[in-house]
């Protein structure tokens, strides 16, 4: 099921006796979460009949005895465990040997009581789903998977959540926030959010403001450096070389490089498909259609023997960057060359 279809069910109070939450992206796992404790159960009700339990401190023989608890004077008992990837044998795994107990977690989920709801939190891993445990789940249950989004697919999820608080969002300042704050989506709706209360309903959050209030220079980034190593400005760019050198804690040397390879990935791409509309081309390297116009330009200025020859020199600076056969280079220096070797 999908995160939309867990949400849906929920509010129509279709409720499943376990909600098993896997995966390595933690904010879809503690909305639907947050959703179970918050709504369920009256505050009254919950008093009783409400139970978090803690990995750290807690085994799987607690979290049964638990989970087989009879709610009182409600229609459910509610059993939420956080940190579940703490516990021995929480993902149903049994004994070895020729004749292995059977997991004490798997037995009771063959047949859970209807008025529990049992929500475990594994985060940061996921079950083998072709083994029996995550298939009994799938059938008695909900087994959902949260995973991290691609880079590409940031700037269109931040401006769809964007969009869901009222508010707009310019595709620079969209690609802004996610380069900055990276695929920790927690993070992103942390800083919108900070951005609601300043905000009236329907404003549009621009790179001005995302400088202001988030602290991204709207002048001095990466989507700026890869704009202007595109139209060859060997001046813009070693200024913004210089800004980032500076500020490394917040964008090192190897994330520039690898931002850089990205971005000549996409342009091999472009030059490799001639003819394409702009639509199609923005599909194809993951990008709104707004910036493409500065893809095909650079890829007039790079035919496609210097872009493959480019991107040959940033695998080589990648290994610089991490400090592999760079000696005591300066981070900053090492930029210089890189830029100019790009361009040059």
């Amino acid at each position: 099921m999908t995160f939309e279809q867990i949400i849906k069910d929920l509010q129509n109070k279709i409720y499943k006796p376990i909600y098993f939450l896997m995966g390595t992206e933690p904010y879809y796992i503690d909305k639907i979460t947050d959703y179970i404790a918050e709504n369920v159960l009256t505050e009254a009700e919950k008093a009783f009949n409400q139970t978090i339990l803690y990995g750290k401190d807690s085994d799987i023989g607690t979290v049964i005895n638990t989970a087989r608890r009879f709610p009182m004077m409600a229609n459910y008992h509610v059993v939420i465990v956080k940190e579940a990837q703490n516990i021995k044998g929480i993902n149903g795994a049994t004994g070895k040997g020729k004749n292995p107990k059977p997991n004490p977690l798997q037995l009771f989920l063959e047949n859970p009581p209807k008025s529990t709801i049992l929500v475990i939190n594994y985060k940061y891993d996921t079950l083998d789903k072709r083994t029996k445990f995550p298939k009994t789940i799938e059938r008695n249950g909900v087994l959902f998977e949260s995973k991290k989004l691609y880079d590409n697919q940031l700037p269109q999820w931040i401006t769809k959540y964007v969009s869901e608080c009222n508010l707009r969002i310019d595709p620079k300042a969209a690609i802004l926030m996610a380069e900055f704050l990276g695929s920790d989506l927690g993070k992103v709706t942390n800083e919108v959010d900070k951005l609601k209360l300043v905000l009236s309903q329907n404003s549009t959050i621009t790179p001005e403001i995302v400088e202001k209030y988030i602290g991204i220079s709207h002048e001095y980034n990466m989507f700026e450096l890869q704009k202007a190593i595109g139209i060859k400005d060997v001046l813009k760019a070693n200024r913004i070389v210089n800004y980032l050198g500076k500020n490394s804690n917040d964008t090192p040397a190897f994330l520039v490089v690898n931002s850089l390879f990205d971005y000549y990935i996409k342009v091999l791409k472009v030059l490799s498909s001639p003819g394409k509309s702009k639509e199609e081309l923005a599909t194809m390297i993951g990008v709104h259609s707004f910036f493409v116009e500065e893809y095909q330009r650079a890829a007039k200025n790079y035919p496609i023997t210097k872009t493959i020859n480019n991107i040959s020199l940033l695998r080589k600076f990648d290994l610089k960057a991490k400090g592999l056969d760079a000696g005591n280079s300066d981070p900053v220096e090492l930029l210089k060359e890189l830029v100019y070797r790009l361009m040059h």
